[in-house]
Parts: structure tokens; sequence; C-alpha cells
């Protein structure tokens, strides 16, 4: 087997070519957790550089089709429960629109269901969407039917354990049903662009002065 001595990025935090896998500077740091990276192995730099170029000028004729949008949303409290906001971007073909709000008391989870809702209430018609998010909460209860069970129990988790922020869990799934969404989890703070982003979107809306306040929010 021919030993692999350069990494070529294509799509990932910073596009290039390394020399090393692991480590600060290696290929693996600029692919982990980033939604779409591709890369590939090459035994000389020529090799390396002749795939990168190919993959290149693929990606620029082909990435992001008008026919998919791409939603990247973050919630996130100053404390929590406390002062919330969250962030949203949205990108489709050529187009991208980033937005956020706050809340005055409000939680982390809450925001997340917030910011996704947002993003999707701003489509119109039928639109297939690829959803990115940070929040465990929000991608797991969407795709493994935590959230379609608890509302056939009757909002209810188990026999004895009310489903939190039900209002907003039923939002969502009827959103579900007017667009095809598909949800993708990726690392918080790794370094992903548009999570960064959002971040930064949220933690501002968080801090703004005269919040209102989240109406479907109980202690």
């Amino acid at each position: 087997m021919t030993k692999k001595r350069f990494y070529a990025v294509a799509i990932g935090r910073k596009p290039g070519i390394y020399q090393k896998w692991e480590g600060e500077d290696g290929a693996a740091s600029q692919v982990r957790d980033f939604p779409g990276a591709r890369y590939k192995g090459f035994a000389t730099l020529d090799d390396a550089q002749n795939w990168l170029n190919g993959t290149t000028s693929q990606t620029t004729q082909d990435s992001t089709p008008d026919s998919i949008v791409r939603l990247y949303s973050d919630g996130s409290c100053i404390v929590n429960p406390g002062p919330g906001g969250y962030g949203v971007i949205i990108k489709s073909g050529r187009h991208r629109k980033e937005f956020s709000a706050g809340f005055r008391l409000t939680t982390n989870n809450r925001m997340e269901l917030h910011a996704c809702i947002a993003g999707l209430q701003t489509l119109r018609g039928h639109q297939t969407v690829e959803i990115y998010s940070d929040s465990a909460y929000l991608v797991n209860g969407m795709t493994k039917g935590w959230a379609a069970r608890w509302q056939a129990n009757g909002w209810m988790r188990s026999g004895h354990e009310k489903a939190e922020n039900s209002d907003l869990w039923e939002e969502l799934l009827k959103l579900s049903q007017q667009h095809t969404l598909t949800f993708h989890w990726v690392r918080g703070h790794a370094g992903h662009p548009e999570n960064e982003r959002c971040d930064r979107l949220a933690m501002k809306a968080a801090s703004r002065s005269n919040l209102p306040p989240d109406p479907g929010y109980t202690r």
C-alpha cells in the first residue's frame, strides 16, 4: 500500500494541501465536524494538486444549488435561564441572509428551537432545507423522532413527565410538514464559520436592552 504523504482539502475550514493528518496544522482539523467536507490523501504532491484543482473547479460550478436552502442556527443564554438570543443564517444559491432576536427570560434549549423555527418561517413555498445546528437537543429531537413521539403521547415524555417546550416543538413539527428537512449536528466552538457567526449573533441579541418576553416560557 502506497503511503499517503499529502492531504488535499477541497471543502473545509481552510482548503489546501497538508503534509500531515493530525495536529493543529494538519488536514484533520480542517475537516472534522465540517458539514460537506471533501478531502483525499495522496502519495505525491502532483497528484494532490491535480485532484484539488479539478475538485475546486467542479465545486465552484456545482456547490450550493439554487434548489437547496442551507439554514444555520444557534441559540444561547447569558445565564440559563435568563436573557437569551438566537442567530440565523440562510444561504440559497448566491443569496445570503442573517438575522437575530432575543428575549429577556428564556432557556438555551428554547433559543435553539426558536432559531430553527424563525429561519424556516422566512421561507416561501415548499423548500428542500439542510439545517445545521450544534444543538443535540434540536437535532436528535427531530431525527430520532422524539418530538413526534411526545406529540403523539399528548406531550408527555413518560407516564408522569411532561415534555418541555411543547409549544416550540409543535410549531417545528408543523413546519417540517411544509418543507423537506435534513438536520445536521455540528460541533459548537470548533471553528465552523457559519456556526461561529450564528453564535455571535445570538449573544449580541441576548445582550440588547428592553428585550421582549418569551411568550411560551414558564418556570
